[in-house]
C-alpha cells in the first residue's frame, strides 16, 4: 500500500513520551523496591540485582532511557543490556532473512530480576522468544516486562508488568515508536488507511 494512502496520527508527543518513561521508571522503583528493600545494609548496591534488557531495535534505547530515569529518581544505577531474539522467533521462517543484532548481558542473570523492555507489545511472540532465549542464558529469580505501548491483538498469554500507554488498534493499523538518539525525535504515531476521496477507486 502506498504511503500516500496512509493517514498518520501522532498519539504521543516528545513531552508525552518523556512523562511516560518517567512513570514507568517510578513504577519499576516501587515494584522492585530499588530505593529501599533491595538495598543492602552495607551500601547502595541492591541485595538482589535488577537489570534491564532491551529487545532490538526499539527496546534498546527505551531501556537506556528508563534506566537513566530510575537512577535519577532512586540513585540506583541499573545495568542495561540487549537481547536479540531473532533465532528464537517462530514467525519469521517464511519471511526475508533478518540480520542478527548483538546480545549484551551486563550482569549475571542467575538470581536477578530481569526486566525485558520493548517499544510495542503486539502478538506476544517477540516476548515468548525472549523468554526462550533467557532460559538458555541463565536462571533469573524473576522476569518482568516493560513496554511503551500495548496495542493489543495478543496471540499468546503474555501481559506486561509496566505499560506506558494502552492503544487499542485494528489489525490494519500500524504503531510506530521513534526514540532519540536513534531517531530524530521522540513520538508514537498511528497510521491507518485513509478514506478514498470522492471519485477515487475503492
Amino acid at each position: 500500500m502506498s504511503e500516500d494512502n496512509r493517514a498518520t496520527v501522532e498519539l504521543l508527543t516528545a513531552d508525552d513520551v518523556a512523562r511516560t518513561i518517567a512513570r514507568i521508571a517510578h513504577q519499576i522503583i516501587e515494584k522492585t523496591a530499588l530505593d529501599s528493600a533491595l538495598k543492602s545494609e552495607a551500601g547502595d548496591a541492591p541485595a538482589s540485582p535488577v537489570l534491564l534488557l532491551g529487545i532490538p531495535s526499539g527496546g534498546v534505547p527505551l531501556a537506556q532511557r528508563i534506566a537513566a530515569s530510575v537512577e535519577e529518581f532512586s540513585g540506583v544505577e541499573v545495568p542495561v543490556g540487549s537481547l536479540d531474539v531473532t533465532l528464537y522467533r517462530d514467525d519469521l521462517r517464511d519471511k526475508p532473512h533478518r540480520a542478527l543484532r548483538p546480545t549484551s548481558i551486563p550482569a549475571p542473570l542467575d538470581g536477578a530480576t530481569v526486566i525485558l523492555v520493548d517499544d510495542v507489545l503486539y502478538s506476544g511472540r517477540t516476548i515468548r522468544a525472549a523468554l526462550d532465549s533467557l532460559r538458555d542464558i541463565g536462571r533469573p529469580a524473576a522476569i518482568q516486562l516493560a513496554v511503551l505501548v500495548d496495542r493489543g491483538h495478543r496471540q499468546l498469554p503474555i501481559r506486561a508488568d509496566y505499560v506506558g500507554k494502552n492503544i487499542p488498534t485494528a489489525l490494519t493499523e500500524d504503531v510506530t515508536v521513534t526514540l532519540t538518539p536513534i531517531d530524530a525525535r521522540d513520538a508514537v504515531t498511528l497510521s491507518r488507511t485513509a478514506p478514498a476521496a470522492e471519485g477515487e477507486a475503492k
